[in-house]
């Protein structure tokens, strides 16, 4: 029997939302792992509640929001997806081991019909290979172009880590359970100030509106970060909207949280496009119109406030083990 000498997979990735969630819902949908649109994916997932800002508005703001083997993990669990993640840092001695490791693991994976995640960056997809000319096929979701990377440069790029991600089998969860956890994720992200300690130059959750708001008040900030970070934000919200209306029956006290989300989205809508404009040379952020987007951020900020809330409220009715639990080894697991 010959050894294979490549694969192309029929795979389509389209930038609209988060690059991990754009990436995870075309590997997804072309193998059969999930049905819907790319909302529900969104929101199950728990990544359209992500929302992190650097405090000079940069746009690595919107691919900072924790430590990527955590939440990419805890993202894909909940859509009960097998997820192996594997990255690390491309300065370390062992990087060439790793990524000879990481290559055949790609090209097995492709050959069972899954495409991989794989950070560019920010994530596209990797959909195929050609062994005799020793490169892989690569989407980043901007353009139906298709991307070139040499087995040799496998994991190499502007950013000082790599990162590969492949997904297996699929076991179905209770919707119910499923959209419960979404918002425990979202409420943890609300709560929790800073995920990537010890740097505190990047806000999350609810201290990223006021590092976004504070930014565009003082000025001095990334032009190209603040509309990237803004519009990503606005997309989220968009996703997080739709979301609630699709799932606000499965439990009780959600359709208030739709219907804080749904005034959200409309109250930005407004401000926003007034304050980015389309010009020749690209988009620019309005100056005159800022004070009337913070005015708007400021809302949206109270009525996101009163919304987690409410999460609150529901997820208290009922049992939670994943939190509630502690391993007998302590709250770390055992090395």
């Amino acid at each position: 029997m010959s050894k294979r000498t490549g694969v192309i997979l029929d795979v389509r990735m389209q930038r609209e939302s988060k690059s991990f969630t754009d990436a995870l819902y075309a590997v997804l949908t072309a193998a059969g792992l999930f049905e819907g649109p790319k909302f529900l994916l969104s929101g199950l997932s728990g990544m359209a509640f992500k929302f992190t800002v650097h405090e000079k508005l940069l746009p690595m703001s919107v691919t900072a929001y924790g430590q990527w083997g955590t939440e990419h993990r805890r993202a894909v669990d909940n859509l009960g997806i097998f997820l192996v993640d594997d990255g690390g840092r491309t300065r370390h001695d062992s990087f060439g081991a790793y990524q000879r490791i990481a290559i055949d693991c790609v090209k097995q994976s492709l050959d069972r019909g899954l495409a991989c995640l794989y950070w560019i960056p920010e994530f596209g997809v990797i959909h195929g290979y050609d062994e005799d000319d020793r490169v892989f096929y690569v989407q980043d979701g901007w353009s139906g172009e298709t991307q070139y990377v040499l087995y040799d440069n496998f994991g190499l790029n502007f950013t000082p880590f790599w990162d590969c991600m492949y997904v297996g089998e699929r076991v179905m969860i209770p919707l119910q359970d499923t959209v419960l956890e979404s918002l425990r994720l979202a409420l943890e992200d609300w709560e929790t100030p800073h995920k990537t300690l010890p740097d505190s130059s990047l806000g999350s959750g609810r201290l990223a509106y006021s590092f976004l708001i504070r930014a565009l008040q003082q000025g001095g900030f990334d032009s190209y970060g603040a509309i990237y970070i803004l519009e990503s934000y606005m997309t989220s919200r968009i996703e997080i909207s739709a979301y609630l209306r699709e799932v606000q029956s499965v439990l009780p006290g959600l359709k208030e949280v739709s219907r804080l989300y749904d005034e959200l989205v409309e109250g930005l809508r407004g401000p926003l496009a007034a304050a980015i404009s389309e010009k020749n040379s690209g988009k620019l952020l309005m100056q005159v119109q800022l004070p009337s987007l913070c005015s708007a951020l400021k809302k949206a900020l109270e009525l996101e406030e009163r919304a987690m809330q409410q999460v609150t409220k529901i997820s208290g009715q009922y049992p939670d083990r994943k939190r509630s639990t502690l391993p007998r080894w302590g709250a770390h697991t055992a090395r």
